[in-house]
């Protein structure tokens, strides 16, 4: 079985859920892994993004988490990293990777911070070579010269090299540049996250959120066609609850955005994430997962459990 095969392949797994003291799913809805989840102790790590006084700073931790997805069927957790100060980047993924080995809770793999753009990288990412718990890397990209970097290049080609993958987060104007890169390094696995940024006021004419939409609706459109047709790309649909006012998301409002991913990207190359806890910018996690739920209610039982289940498990080879 090559990469892609592997990837991309539409059998499903047969593999265990790790409960982790979580409820059981919902009757008739099927487990969920929630390949985004964020969590952070502030006694441990420092968060430089995090601004005093702001509601997402505080610690959010495993009690905290199995209290938000309580009852939702969230079987399953890939960690995502939390933009800890530089130094403890290390620290970070050597925590993480002992949470992953408790058996005791639904975190079973995790996406480590790097810094992509610099010579280091190899030495970094080679500490973590062949852990069954690492199984990619993100960094931030909002530059558009930082794509023109051949340091970039190089260091996704290694961690294709090491069947690792990359995220990329990155704001909506700069699709159409990341796909150029998705197609040079064509052994090396991409998941988009947020569904690109998408911003939900750009969709919808006639909401008034007191602000101006981020980006034109039309061309996120165009750039998501574009960086679908690249093989070697999946899309993660999260985020975009965040970007909504509280008490106003709605499935109408976040449908655009997600039906245009399901449908450009196909069925196998779709996963669900929380983002949690920025995910409660916008509403509690569960509001999520209900919404999410509700705009994919018609589609086969299917796309649903590869959606929500069985394409994370393939992509990341959860056990």
């Amino acid at each position: 079985m090559n990469r892609r095969q592997f990837l991309f392949g539409s059998a499903l797994l047969a593999a265990g859920c790790r409960l982790g003291g979580q409820s059981r799913h919902p009757e008739g809805l099927g487990p969920i892994v929630d390949t985004h989840q964020h969590l952070w102790d502030l006694t441990k790590f420092r968060l430089p993004w995090l601004k005093p006084g702001g509601e997402l700073t505080r610690s959010f931790t495993q009690a905290d988490y199995a209290e938000a997805t309580r009852g939702l069927g969230i079987a399953k957790a890939v960690y995502m990293e939390v933009g800890v100060a530089r130094d403890q980047k290390p620290t970070e993924a050597e925590y993480i990777i002992e949470v992953c080995a408790d058996r005791s809770n639904p975190t079973c793999a995790a996406v480590i911070g790097g810094f992509v753009l610099e010579d280091g990288f190899r030495d970094y990412i080679m500490r973590f070579k062949g852990s069954p718990y690492i199984k990619g890397v993100r960094h931030g990209l909002n530059n558009p010269g930082q794509f023109e970097d051949d340091r970039l290049i190089q260091n996704l080609l290694l961690l294709g090299g090491l069947n690792m993958s990359f995220d990329l987060v990155i704001p909506a104007r700069l699709i159409g540049k990341a796909a150029k890169v998705v197609e040079r390094c064509g052994d090396t696995r991409f998941i988009l996250d947020h569904c690109g940024n998408a911003d939900p006021l750009a969709f919808t004419a006639d909401l008034d959120w007191g602000r101006k939409p981020q980006h034109d609706a039309d061309a996120w459109r165009r750039d998501i066609e574009t960086l679908a047709a690249r093989p070697n790309i999946i899309c993660k649909i999260s985020g975009i609850i965040a970007r909504v006012p509280k008490g106003l998301a709605s499935a109408e409002v976040l449908s655009p955005i997600v039906n245009h991913c399901l449908e450009t990207f196909g069925p196998d190359r779709v996963i669900f994430a929380s983002d949690w806890p920025v995910c409660t910018r916008g509403a509690p996690l569960r509001v999520w997962v209900n919404l999410l739920r509700e705009i994919v209610k018609h589609r086969p039982s299917g796309q649903k459990r590869k959606l929500f289940w069985s394409n994370a498990n393939n992509f990341y080879g959860l056990a």
